[in-house]
Order: C-alpha cells, then sequence, then structure tokens
C-alpha cells in the first residue's frame, strides 16, 4: 500500500495545515507532470503513474475523513471500520435532515410540473423558505462538524506527544480518531445533501 503522506512528504498525522499539503502537491505535480518528458517515450508512463499517484494522495489528504482512512489503516494494517449506524445522539439530526430533504424534493416536484404564473409566484415564495430552512439546517451541519474539526486538532496534537512512544495510548488515540471519521462521514453527507437541495431550489 502506498503512503500518501511519504509521498507528499508530509508527517504522517492526523492533522494537516491544507495550504501545506496544497504546495507540496503542487510542488511535486510540476516536478512528475507527464509533459516534462518532452516526447520521451520511456519516462513517459513511470511519469504518469508518478503523477497520477501525487493526485491521488492530494485528493486523500486534502480531506480530513479520507485522510483519516489513511492513516488508521497504515497504522492497523486493516481498513477503518464502515459501520453505517446513526449513533442515538444524532438521530434527531438524522430525522431533521431526512424531513428537509424529502419536502424539498417534493416541492421540486410541484415546481418542475407548474404551469400557470400565479402557481409559479406562489411556488417561488414557498422556495424561499425552503431555502432558508436548508441554509439554517446547513449552518448548524457546518458549525457540528467544525466541532469535530476542532476535536481532530486535539488529538493531533496528543498524538504528536505521545502516540509514538506509548502502543496503548496509540490504540486508544486510534479509536478516538475513527470515531471522529465515522461522525465526519455522517456530516458530510447531511451536507452534502441539503446543499444539493439548496442549489436546486435557486435554479
Amino acid at each position: 500500500m502506498t503512503d500518501f503522506f511519504a509521498l507528499l512528504d508530509l508527517p504522517r498525522r492526523p492533522w494537516l495545515d491544507p495550504d501545506s499539503i496544497k504546495q507540496k502537491f503542487i510542488a511535486l505535480s510540476a516536478e512528475f507532470h507527464p509533459d516534462r518528458t518532452h516526447g520521451n517515450e520511456s519516462q513517459k508512463r513511470p511519469a504518469q503513474d508518478r503523477y497520477t499517484q501525487i493526485n491521488s494522495a492530494y485528493n486523500c489528504l486534502r480531506n480530513p475523513r479520507e485522510r483519516l482512512s489513511h492513516l488508521i489503516k497504515l497504522e492497523r494494517g486493516a481498513n477503518a471500520s464502515e459501520l453505517q449506524t446513526v449513533p442515538a445522539d444524532l438521530m434527531n439530526v438524522f430525522m431533521e435532515v431526512g424531513s428537509v430533504c424529502r419536502q424539498a424534493d417534493q416541492f421540486l416536484g410541484e415546481k418542475a410540473a407548474a404551469t400557470s404564473p400565479l402557481l409559479k409566484v406562489q411556488l417561488f415564495e414557498r422556495g424561499q423558505e425552503f431555502s432558508d430552512q436548508l441554509a439554517a439546517i446547513r449552518a448548524r451541519l457546518t458549525a457540528a462538524r467544525e466541532d469535530l474539526i476542532t476535536a481532530l486538532k486535539q488529538l493531533d496534537a496528543d498524538w504528536e506527544q505521545n502516540a509514538r512512544s506509548d502502543a496503548s495510548n496509540r490504540a486508544s488515540l486510534l479509536d478516538k480518531l475513527e470515531e471522529i471519521r465515522r461522525l465526519l462521514g455522517f456530516y458530510d453527507r447531511w451536507i452534502s445533501q441539503v446543499q444539493e437541495r439548496f442549489v436546486q431550489l435557486a435554479l
């Protein structure tokens, strides 16, 4: 398995500064871009492979959840758990997102079928209400996701201080990182679902 941290010459840790990742990516992609082979066919294929790997590493490490998945696999030698059961304390959020998205989908169906100018005006007003509702939910979800990122940064400090010297502490930190990874999965999916409806309503 390719170590994407090593490939981009970045430390293997839970949190990485997005600008640092981008700078490494830009420098390496310029260095290994296939166009730099200048028609040398023997070097073109290896350069293309390396460039593809660099892109894969960048796309993985710049996404907090994907980065944690990769880190956990490197550290444990196994994939992170893909258990998708919504935690009990998030069930209300899950139900609210699902309900609003279903209502928005139903409204979008009505809007697509509307032909009367008067009905379109009425639908525009209702559409604005849905947009406001979706924006409020998106703001709450985004704030909760930011709390997870803050927790991730705190665990990163513990990782640097203690994880390498104490195997049991490292295992405990990996468990905590796996939980953050799992929660990020829920929030990323919900934010994406809400944003998709918000954009459709604006069209």
